[in-house]
């Protein structure tokens, strides 16, 4: 309904100006080094638990299990 009365491209505009009196000027770059950093997490999990790549995980290294002996 908003939506039909102002348009979208001015809800985006709305909605920065928003987050920018919410958060900050300051803030915004920490935040958004967050979101980042969560976004390559979830895709390097996403990665490593995909079942059409194989067991990727050995050959790369990465397994870091230690053994006792």
């Amino acid at each position: 309904m908003l939506a039909d009365l102002i348009g979208p491209d001015s809800l985006i505009v709305i909605a920065v100006v928003v987050v920018v009196l919410l958060f900050g000027g300051s803030r915004l770059p920490k935040l958004a080094r967050g979101l980042g950093s969560a976004s390559h997490e979830f895709k390097k999990g996403m990665e490593e638990g995909d079942p059409d790549k194989g067991d990727s995980s050995s050959s790369k290294g990465d397994d870091k299990t230690v053994q006792s002996n």
